[in-house]
Order: structure tokens, then sequence, then C-alpha cells
């Protein structure tokens, strides 16, 4: 009879977990042609994968361009389209676009996109890195790394991705690796951020700020710190958007570890409050992706994966995420929402800053 009991028991726990993670979501708009590549045999560790054609963006994969790699990209119509970090082959970094019908295969413009000011006259940064591309409401935001006497923030929106007009700073500096969240939290505008100094950092946490009209910003709180784990015991920074699902907004960050040949980048998961997203419900003490493969060992910034984009299917639970490689490629990878988000629970470890709102 114990036995049996166990047994039945067993079975009990099996089906709870079934029926918890069949009402696990995404809330999303459907993306029924979802970049994907089914999961191989003998995953082991966090449940991701790799595209086995990697990297999906070369070396000089355009005219005057000599990598692209921390890129964003998105559904648009029944195509996708990205805002492309692009190493000019003089060494300055500038945003293109580019576009894809099956967001493996991409093409580029040949100009940087041309940036202008509310007026319509040109205003281009200095320099621009590292972008994300969010779309809130009707609106497609930029976001991305300049020079504004220092490192900061620099935004720009458009509707139709030819018109492309500059917002003001939303930060002064030194600041980095924001990224907006795809939809407004209790009437406002939301972007994360790392405070950072005038090189490569050695520290940094992640921060939220709010805005009601992408000008003003305020109500600063902070997320997450660097955490205990080795490989993000230096400094974390935000990644991909946020993804809002039932569960909280599930996050890919980038991590860093310091070694005694340099900085490492893997990419670590958590999940934030659906309200007060300076609230950490779940984070993962383990990473979700490392430097493993020779393009993300070896590049001109070698043992680098850097999230800065996914696309994903609330429907089907897929996820494409989008990375950095070494400073010189892109790279993609898969995932199960139930799967990633089981693991990210199963392995969290927070700590008291990180469940507090935020506020002192």
């Amino acid at each position: 009879m114990r036995q049996a009991s166990a047994a039945y028991a067993g079975d009990e726990i099996i089906k709870s977990r079934k029926d918890t993670t069949m009402k696990m979501k995404m809330i999303a708009p459907p993306v029924p042609n979802v970049p994907w590549q089914e999961k191989p045999e003998g995953i082991v560790n966090a449940p991701i994968w790799r595209y086995d054609e990697n990297p999906v963006v070369g070396r000089n994969p355009s005219e005057n361009v000599a990598r692209i790699f921390n890129s964003a990209v998105m559904p648009y119509g029944e195509a996708f389209i990205g805002v492309f970090r692009g190493e000019q082959t003089n060494g300055v970094p500038h945003i293109y676009l580019g576009r894809s019908e099956d967001a493996i295969h991409w093409a580029f413009d040949k100009e940087k996109i041309p940036f202008v000011d509310a007026d319509g006259n040109p205003a281009m940064p200095h320099y621009a890195y590292d972008p994300r591309l969010v779309k809130v409401e009707d609106t497609y935001y930029i976001i991305w790394c300049q020079d504004f006497y220092g490192a900061s923030i620099g935004l720009a929106e458009t509707k139709d991705f030819k018109t492309f007009t500059r917002l003001e700073s939303p930060f002064i500096p030194y600041n980095r690796n924001a990224v907006l969240f795809p939809r407004k939290i209790n009437g406002n505008f939301v972007m994360m951020s790392r405070p950072s100094d005038s090189g490569h950092t050695p520290f940094g946490d992640i921060f939220i700020s709010e805005s009601p009209d992408m000008v003003y910003w305020g109500k600063h709180r902070h997320v997450m710190g660097r955490g205990h784990a080795w490989w993000e015991s230096v400094k974390i920074g935000g990644g991909a958007a946020p993804i809002e699902t039932s569960e909280g907004w599930l996050l890919f960050y980038h991590g860093v570890s310091g070694t005694c040949n340099g900085f490492v980048y893997s990419i670590g998961g958590a999940i934030l409050d659906l309200e007060n997203p300076s609230k950490v419900l779940y984070r993962c003490e383990n990473f979700i992706l490392t430097p493993e493969e020779w393009y993300e060992e070896r590049g001109f910034v070698p043992n680098v994966i850097f999230p800065c984009a996914t696309i994903h299917d609330p429907d089907s639970g897929k996820i494409a995420i989008y990375y950095g490689a070494a400073d010189s490629y892109v790279g993609l990878a898969f995932c199960y929402f139930e799967e990633i988000v089981e693991y990210i629970k199963e392995y969290s470890k927070v700590n008291e800053m990180d469940t507090e709102l935020g506020k002192r």
C-alpha cells in the first residue's frame, strides 16, 4: 500500500507540474514564423541550444563595415527588421538598418540610419553602439549608447522605419545598456539602464526609471546588483527587452566575471514583478549561456555573449535569442518558454536587495 501511495503521490506531483506549466503563457502578439531549430538530443544544464549554422552574421557583412554584433531585431509585417551595431572600417561604431524574410539571412542598408531632430534636420550621433529596438503601442523606439560628453543613452523613434527622430537624452553620463519595457506600466514608460563610468566599467547594477512622455525621467529604482555567483560577480546589465508573461517579466540579461585573462560575458535569466519590476521574483544562480563555441571565444573581444533581442511566439512557446558574440558576430539560440521559466525557478536564488522595491 505504501508503494502504491507513493506512486500515486508522484503521479499527482507530475500532474500538478504539468497543470502549472500549461497555465504559463507569454503575453505578446503571435509570431508563427519565429525562427526556429528543434532541440537536439543531449542538452544538459540550461534548456537552451544554439543554431547549428551560427553565426548568422559574419565578418565584413557590408561595404565599409568590418563587424556587426550586439544588435536587436523584431517582427515587422510578415517579415523582420533590425537595428545593427556596425563597426566601420575606421573603427567607429554606428547603427545600420537590416531586413530579413526569415530573421536568419539579413540584408543591410549601405548607409547609417539617418537620424534627424524634431524639425527634420540631420542629427547624427558622434558614435552609436549596442542598440535595442522596442515597440510600445504604435511607435518603435531605438535605444543605444552614445557620446553625450561621456557615455550615455541615445533615443529615437520611428513609425515607418523611414524617418528616425531623435529624442532627448534620458540620463546624464555615465550610463549604458538601456532597454525599454514593451508596454507602459502604471501609465508610464519604463526603461532599464546600467549606470557606469567612462571606461570598461568594473562595476554595475541594473536600475529602472519611469517617464510619462519619453522626455522627463524619474522614479529611479534599483532592480538587481551583481550576483554572488562567479559568472556575474563583476557587473550585470540589461539585455533583450523584457518579455511579459503570466509569471512576470522574463528578463535575459548579461553577467560579467573577471578572470586572469580578462572579462567573460554570459547570459543570465530572471523574472521581475509585472507591476513593480524593480522587485525580482526569481533569479537563476546559474548562467543560461556562456562562451563555448569558436565564434564566442575568439574574436575582436574574446569570450563574450551579449544578448540584445528576442523573437518569441506565445502560441508555440518558442523563443529565439539574438546575441553578440566576441564583438565580431551575431549568434542565435533557442529555448521553450515553459522550460526556461521552470529552469530559472528551480535554480532561483534571490537576496534581500533583489526582492525589495529598490527605493532607499
